[in-house]
């Protein structure tokens, strides 16, 4: 290691392994801050030092982070929540100015990714098998009359995340009454944020398909390069996360890795979901972060933490990123934590 680096993780919530994986990776030659807009995060208990910063859509965000950085000497920010990726991503000039490199894809990749109805777009242009999307009830009524879509269909927010707002309708009354359900979900959560432009536009619609589900870990470097893609075989999940994976070595899910990376360009991981059906990969949906299922990729050997770090020292990675191990499977578990200075450091009054 050539020099002590700072790394701070916004938005850490849960994240507390990757906290682990950090301070591992910098073997004590730096510190790992973490940040988020309540102190309500177990994650903070882990780190070495912790920050509850305004909302990420608030006025004095950036500023506060700013300012953040230059008194505790970060060197590096990676973000763990899509709702953070765009903010930080539009104003990573302001933080590379103080000499702070913000590890986030550029703006265009991570809006394909956010929105996803984007990311139909985009798998439609590149040819990769997609699963047909609508804005509106009534564009999906019409192929419904057509005979070229049936039910059930699942309706979810555009730029959502998790298991907000997803809803499975078996007709057309159900389909209307989910879709102006949905709508109002997301004007009442985090989500209206970058729905608020039009909400009338703000959910979709998709043809369910059934099928056995993956989940890829797809990294580049920082110059969006290439290196490998760690394919999971996901046997069970909990409000939208793999609970329970297995790493494989399917080459053909790595070759599909391979082309997304080509096509979209992105920095460091993306997380996707793809699910198989009569032997045809469909493409879910895409993270540009570290997603939920990265430990599994963790276990097999791959280490991505301590690549960028390397990176960033502009070190040799030599075989970080390739699997060590196949086949095993890995299960989270549940910890309890005690929350630190609650009462001190946040208050209702």
């Amino acid at each position: 290691m050539k020099n002590n680096i700072n790394i701070l993780l916004t938005s850490v919530g849960r994240r507390s392994y990757l906290v682990k994986y950090f301070k591992e990776a910098l073997n004590k030659n730096g510190e790992v801050h973490v940040s988020n807009s309540s102190p309500l995060s177990p994650a903070f208990s882990h780190a070495d030092k912790s920050v509850v910063t305004p909302l990420i859509h608030d006025k004095n965000y950036i500023p506060f982070l700013l300012d953040y950085c230059n008194k505790n000497n970060i060197k590096a920010i990676i973000p763990l929540f899509d709702v953070d990726l765009p903010v930080l991503s539009q104003n990573k000039k302001k933080f590379k100015d103080i000499g702070v490199n913000v590890i986030v894809s550029n703006y265009d990749v991570v809006n394909i990714c956010n929105d996803k109805y984007k990311t139909y777009q985009f798998f439609k242009k590149y040819k990769f098998n997609y699963i047909k999307t609508y804005l509106t009830v009534e564009e999906a009524n019409e192929e419904i009359n057509k005979g070229t879509l049936s039910f059930p269909l699942i309706i979810k927010p555009r730029w959502g995340m998790g298991s907000i707002g997803i809803y499975e309708a078996d007709n057309l009354d159900e389909l209307k009454i989910f879709y102006k359900k949905t709508i109002k979900i997301i004007k009442n959560s985090y989500l209206k944020y970058e729905s608020s432009k039009d909400f009338s536009k703000s959910v979709i619609i998709q043809e369910k398909i059934n099928g056995q589900e993956y989940g890829l870990d797809i990294i580049n470097d920082l110059n969006s390069n290439y290196i490998n893609t760690i394919v999971k075989n996901k046997i069970a999940m909990r409000a939208g996360e793999t609970d329970i994976s297995k790493v494989i070595n399917n080459l053909e899910l790595k070759k599909l890795g391979e082309k997304i990376s080509t096509c979209l360009n992105h920095i460091g991981n993306l997380d996707v979901d793809i699910i198989i059906k009569e032997n045809k990969a469909y493409i879910l949906e895409m993270n540009a972060r570290f997603g939920g299922g990265y430990p599994f990729s963790h276990m097999s050997g791959v280490n991505l933490p301590k690549a960028i770090i390397k990176w960033l020292n502009f070190e040799q990675i030599n075989d970080l990123l390739v699997e060590k191990k196949f086949d095993a499977v890995y299960s989270k578990d549940i910890d309890l934590i005690e929350i630190q200075n609650y009462e001190k450091e946040w208050s209702c009054e």
